[in-house]
């Protein structure tokens, strides 16, 4: 029997539960383009988006997801044969690689793996040997949506500094932004991207490059019209924002968002993800105590607030994402490039989530569990209702 019927839940690491209060501000007829209301909703978000990554620095506006975001960055500040370094802990840090290869650039990858964060010793390393400064940027997640590995930011900063290096310091939020703590001007990152489908809060479509003068200064002699932020960070006429017709729907799901994020207040955003993806660790601890399910990262300093890569045995975790789904209504991610796809499932608790709704993720999966036939620890919905109760 199904008891799926009534409202899902998405919960895979984006796009992420949609707010009525966005949805609402997107049902409604195509705007003027040309002046009015539009241009004001627009200029009025350039400032939060700023505010949410924490930057003095620009902010470019894409159409598209984001891989686009990554394609426009790298078009940014690279020319063909320019050599990059990718920092990877997971399957879309060496995505990012690819898109770089794709556009004619060198490409050499540390694999950190899909458990650890990134090294900066190592990186540290690798920049002091670069003698001939040969590496223009360095590549990393934040966070990889694949793995939820989070790296220490301020750590690589720190690196490239000791090394003297002068290489950019490109760091991919798209999973983490408006969900983990990012500080981009204190942290000293020179280019950022994100997307608004995850802790945004808006449907996927839309992406940013944050970047500050230092790589400005880096833009290559030719960049090709669509993707060259300077315009569309300092437009001097509207339709320089988007090179072209403006995503009018998305702009106002996304200007409701950035106020819902206002309203609660950053700080107050980031805490309140933290305590929901203890709930969910703690959860876990217990039903590792008596079975196979574990979770991929160990140390929870290195673990996303965002989302949580969680391994049973081969082929449960594809059973327990069919019977959470299909039975209770509730959808968990994929494996998504990790080895057997099948033991893993992903949650994503990310932007509009609250403690209910996470204690509902916790019930739901172990009821799962039991009705898979997974053994499993007792006690997990108490170990994460005391995580909520502690705050």
């Amino acid at each position: 029997m199904s008891l799926s019927f009534g409202r899902s839940y998405l919960a895979i690491p984006g796009p992420s539960v949609m707010p009525d209060a966005v949805l609402r501000a997107m049902h409604r007829a195509s705007p003027n383009i040309y002046e009015g209301e539009l241009h004001d909703v627009t200029a009025s978000i350039v400032p939060d988006l700023k505010a949410v990554a924490r930057t003095a620095g620009h902010v470019a506006i894409y159409i598209g997801n984001g891989h686009a975001a990554w394609e426009a960055a790298l078009a940014n500040v690279c020319a063909p044969d320019d050599l990059v370094l990718v920092c990877a802990t997971g399957r879309f840090g060496h995505g990012w690689g690819e898109m770089a290869r794709a556009l004619g650039l060198a490409v050499e990858v540390m694999d950190f793996g899909q458990t650890d964060p990134i090294d900066a010793d190592k990186l540290e390393q690798r920049l002091r040997d670069d003698t001939d400064g040969r590496i223009k940027a360095v590549l990393v997640c934040h966070v990889d949506t694949s793995t939820g590995v989070k790296s220490d930011v301020p750590k690589l900063r720190t690196a490239l500094d000791s090394a003297g290096h002068d290489a950019l310091l490109m760091v991919d939020c798209i999973a983490s932004l408006g969900c983990d703590d990012f500080a981009m001007d204190e942290w000293g990152v020179d280019v950022m991207v994100a997307a608004c489908q995850k802790g945004l809060m808006t449907p996927a479509g839309v992406s940013f490059v944050w970047f500050n003068d230092r790589a400005d200064a880096r833009q290559p002699a030719r960049v090709s019209g669509y993707w060259n932020w300077r315009p569309r960070a300092s437009p001097a006429q509207f339709y320089q924002y988007f090179a072209g017709t403006a995503p009018t729907h998305h702009l106002y799901g996304l200007r409701v968002a950035l106020d819902m994020i206002k309203d609660e207040g950053l700080d107050q955003v980031h805490a309140r993800h933290a305590v929901l993806a203890r709930a969910l660790w703690a959860a876990c601890d217990v039903w590792a105590t008596q079975g196979p399910l574990c979770l991929n990262v160990a140390d929870p300093a290195h673990r996303s607030h965002a989302v949580t890569s969680v391994r049973i045995a081969e082929g449960q975790g594809d059973a327990l994402r069919r019977w959470c789904e299909h039975t209770a209504g509730l959808t968990l991610g994929i494996g998504l490039g990790r080895q057997p796809e099948s033991a893993y499932f992903r949650v994503g608790h990310m932007g509009h989530i609250n403690a209910q709704m996470m204690m509902g993720v916790v019930g739901t999966l172990q009821a799962g569990l039991i009705a898979t036939g997974t053994p499993h620890g007792a006690g997990a919905l108490d170990a994460a209702a005391a995580v909520m109760a502690a705050g």
